[in-house]
């Protein structure tokens, strides 16, 4: 594997005439039809877009989860759909991920879930990994919890523990896959916030899918909207509420509500 691109000219991500179909001839449904993108590097891009337009599936492609029927999925400047199994696994590394339902494993306390990435993949001793551990969870608001069991958390809580483990191996990218599903208006809020100030302090690439709109919008310095395999990417809420393009403006409405009707004339 080559040596890692962190150029800052380079994109954290680029997808390019990216193909991506499921099922056989007649009953084929192509998902992407050749998108192309980019990811900046150290910024937070939000996917959004309905439901079954492919968001999940391009977190998929840039892990190497799935294979893209053709185009080209770069990370660091490196094709992911070239990559060996043992490339991919050492890619993986330098990602965190933030599953919907935070992943955590119930038999396992809030110290131990953190610790595992650590335990799996360095050779840290115990204090090096209890120091690590506890100053994430110090970060997080999480002190004072560690021995507790997943059953015994809110649902918010279990975000920050999914987020601390995440964090454990300093990724230079943090996937986050519909990360405040089952949270409350007020909880989904602050867990934003949480994202937003735990990014700008690390400073890693985010991209966040995410069906939670407007919302989602406040922290996005990036925003990629999939409708029907195509792709479109925006720098602000105000470029979305602009767009003259039908679907554009339907999905804007739908999603938008009052951010959206507030611009329009009277």
């Amino acid at each position: 594997m080559s040596v890692k691109n962190n150029s800052s000219d380079v994109p954290a991500i680029e997808f390019i005439d990216v193909v991506k179909s499921f099922g056989e001839r007649a009953q084929k449904h192509t998902v992407l039809h050749g998108i192309s993108f980019t990811v900046p590097r150290g910024q937070t891009t939000v996917i959004a877009g309905g439901s079954g337009q492919g968001k999940s599936v391009t977190l998929k492609l840039i892990l190497g989860l799935l294979r893209a029927d053709s185009g080209q999925v770069l990370v660091d400047g490196q094709d992911v759909t070239k990559m060996r199994q043992k490339q991919l696994r050492l890619l993986r590394m330098r990602f965190g991920v933030l599953f919907q339902g935070s992943a955590l494993f119930d038999s396992l306390s809030v110290y131990e879930n953190v610790a595992l990435p650590i335990r799996e993949r360095t050779k840290f001793s115990e204090q090096e990994i209890r120091e690590q551990v506890m100053s994430t969870l110090a970060q997080l608001e999480l002190t004072g919890h560690e021995e507790k069991f997943p059953a015994q958390l809110s649902g918010g809580m279990k975000k920050r523990v999914g987020l601390a483990r995440a964090l454990q191996l300093n990724p230079e990218i943090v996937l986050f896959d519909e990360p405040t599903t089952g949270l409350d208006p007020v909880m989904t809020q602050e867990i934003y916030q949480l994202f937003e100030r735990m990014q700008k302090k690390l400073g890693y690439t985010a991209v966040i899918v995410s069906h939670d709109i407007p919302k989602v919008f406040e922290i996005a310095d990036q925003i990629i909207l999939l409708n029907k395999g195509e792709v479109d990417v925006f720098t602000s809420v105000e470029q979305i509420k602009d767009s003259q393009k039908p679907y554009i403006r339907e999905f804007a409405e739908m999603t938008m509500g009052s951010l959206f009707d507030a611009d329009k004339p009277a």
